[in-house]
């Protein structure tokens, strides 16, 4: 018996071809899985062909094993930065391994949504996962894919966090913005337009100021051994590398030859 549903998810699917989606099969059954009647289901549509991101639209995006909470007007996480929040559980298992009598400490800083603090209380069972943003509305989110234990804090880098955790952090794991002002005109239409330009652009002529702040402000938050880890554009690990070393870091890139991102690891002590 053929499916109901076939024809409209196929007439669907290419309006949004025809709007540009180059997933257009799989958009069409997320959000008509998302509208609760036809009226709605419009809208949304709509909105979509007019740039609008979908995670955003549909109030929720896949982030590895992960569905995560999201509404509009935050950074949707990439999925390029599921092996940042790979790396960072194993960090974190490495601690817990080696650390008896309590758990280790785990901060994503910038966290957004908190995809990367997420992922940690997911795969870890004994782990204390704090997340840190300076807007409010992310706050919001990452609250709600987050576990009650957690601590969310607003927070402009490492600036609001409570002093209790000096000393206590095993690892950082952030996706601080690095976009330099003069190349955000080249990012895609959905982030210039429908994401804060505080999530995306990192300051400076080359994008790298709010890892310098993360890179002079981390020490007083780390234990010995611990890492902080922080997705660059390939172009910048090296740079970003060599200005932690001058400040004390030693460090680790970790770089797939095929990605145009990486990871910088910072090792304290």
């Amino acid at each position: 018996m053929a499916d109901p549903r076939a024809e409209p998810l196929a007439r669907l699917a290419a309006r949004l071809r025809a709007a540009g989606s180059v997933f257009a099969e799989e958009e069409a059954a997320i959000l008509a899985g998302a509208a609760a009647d036809d009226e709605e289901l419009e809208s949304l549509v709509l909105r979509r062909i007019a740039g609008e991101p979908i995670e955003p639209l549909v109030g929720w995006v896949r982030f590895g094993a992960l569905r995560l909470s999201i509404g509009p007007g935050v950074f949707v996480p990439r999925q390029r930065s599921v092996r940042l929040a790979r790396l960072a559980v194993r960090r974190v298992r490495a601690h817990d391994a080696a650390v008896a009598g309590r758990p280790p400490v785990m901060l994503e800083a910038y966290c957004g949504v908190a995809p990367l603090a997420a992922t940690v209380a997911a795969s870890v069972a004994a782990v204390m996962v704090h997340a840190a943003d300076a807007d409010p509305a992310a706050l919001a989110y990452a609250r709600r894919n987050l576990p009650a234990t957690a601590g969310v804090h607003l927070s402009d880098g490492l600036d609001g966090l409570p002093a209790e955790l000096a000393g206590r952090i095993h690892v950082i794991a952030a996706v601080p913005p690095y976009v330099p002002e003069s190349e955000l005109a080249l990012m895609p239409r959905e982030a210039r337009e429908f994401e804060p330009s505080a999530a995306l652009v990192g300051g400076g002529r080359d994008g790298l100021d709010q890892v310098r702040r993360l890179v002079a402000d981390a020490p007083v938050w780390m234990t010995d051994g611990g890492s902080v880890l922080v997705e660059l554009h390939a172009a910048q690990l090296a740079p970003a590398a060599a200005e932690a070393r001058s400040a004390g870091w030693r460090c680790r890139i970790h770089r797939p030859s095929d990605a145009r991102t990486g990871v910088l690891e910072l090792i304290a002590g």
